[in-house]
């Protein structure tokens, strides 16, 4: 047994997810424990200035970064604690780090960059384990889009002998990753789709208060305004090729009143960003079967936070009649905990001096190692 644990704090900002993992170089990695800690306002307010902010403060955002360290190293001391496992007995943590802003291709001409707000030695100091931390930078450096990063991960976990199957992420953006089946030697591709949870979340905390829909709830009480729909799906973005990634770069609450008319009821507005998350990512799908000249997909296993919304996932049924849409705990991983668990993966990657990213996927010229390693 080689025991990892995976951070992840996704776009949402609503907490750490830790993820136990036994990972072995000949057997499908295996979830043994998972804890969850919670994002403190105060952090979560200034993580979501930093990500909103078109001039940043060293100091303000030095503070962001310890406070979200000790955030994440509570989260893998309670693990530890919780399970009675010594540090001394985790080969490695993986650590995404926090996203404030992705810019896959620059700003105004300017260079590409991503940017997670992370401190691997703080991590590796307050924990006692060794950490692999920073990802994406060595994708981008060949060129890469530096994400989505997980699908590398949903090869591993998710391919089947005889079927073709897209593993959908629904966090903050939604991004999807179509595995052929064992026996087919093309490349799965992956990319993101658009939003998923950013939209509905910002929209209903500026009407109703809260930090999400709760089941979609909201959404399922409005009707789709389709010429609003039309004006969301007008966006240049939809429409490119993959490989492609996205964030509050571009889907903010700014992008989406700049389509408003003014007379929209709210809630209708909600309705009809369910409708474009469902629609969205039905084009993405088909936009990657074209690129394999795949055929039919065989499931659609939805995971992230999106997955328990009732409402949302009625919408991608209705947009994929023939699709059977399926849980991935039945296949071993809970939808919450699976990239998580990617980044206790890719820990274990590095340090195996292996490939982390797909080219297919991100673009790059080729398969690098990705992260690098801090020393308890």
């Amino acid at each position: 047994m080689s025991l990892f644990i995976g951070l992840m704090s996704g776009t949402s900002l609503d907490g750490v997810d830790a993820a136990l993992v036994d990972i072995t170089s000949d057997a499908p990695p295996r979830l043994l424990a998972t804890h969850g800690e919670s994002m403190p306002p105060r952090l979560r307010e200034l993580l979501w200035r930093l990500c909103h902010a078109g001039h940043i403060s060293f100091a303000e955002l030095a503070a962001a970064e310890a406070d979200f360290s000790r955030l994440q190293a509570r989260a893998v001391n309670a693990l530890l604690e919780q399970q009675g496992i010594p540090a001394s007995a985790i080969t490695a943590i993986g650590s995404h780090g926090q996203t404030v802003e992705h810019a896959p291709t620059g700003h105004d001409g300017g260079p590409a960059y991503t940017l997670q707000l992370d401190n691997p030695s703080l991590l590796a100091e307050l924990t006692g384990c060794r950490v692999v931390a920073d990802f994406r930078r060595r994708d981008l450096a060949a060129g890469g889009q530096a994400a989505p990063l997980a699908p590398a991960f949903h090869q591993a976990v998710f391919r089947d002998a005889d079927e073709w199957r897209v593993i959908l992420n629904l966090g903050g953006f939604a991004n999807l990753t179509l595995l052929p089946p064992e026996h087919d030697a093309r490349a799965p591709l992956g990319f993101d789709t658009g939003p998923a949870n950013a939209l509905l979340d910002a929209w209903h905390a500026r009407h109703l208060g809260g930090e999400f829909d709760e089941g979609g709830a909201w959404a399922a009480s409005g009707r789709v305004d389709d010429a609003l729909l039309e004006r969301f799906l007008e966006e240049e973005f939809f429409h490119q090729p993959p490989p492609r990634s996205t964030g509050r770069e571009l889907f903010n609450l700014g992008w989406l009143e700049g389509r408003l008319s003014g007379g929209e009821c709210p809630q209708d507005v909600q309705a009809t960003l369910a409708a474009l998350t469902a629609t969205s990512i039905a084009l993405g799908i088909e936009m990657a079967r074209e690129r394999l000249d795949a055929p039919p997909i065989g499931r659609l296993i939805p995971c992230g936070g999106g997955a328990h919304n009732p409402d949302l996932l009625a919408r991608l049924a209705g947009q994929l009649p023939d699709t059977p849409l399926e849980d991935s705990a039945s296949l071993g991983w809970p939808a919450d905990w699976l990239e998580a668990g990617a980044f206790a993966w890719l820990a274990w990657r590095r340090l195996e001096q292996l490939p982390g990213n797909l080219p297919s996927v991100t673009g790059a010229a080729g398969p690098r190692t990705l992260g690098g390693v801090y020393a308890p």
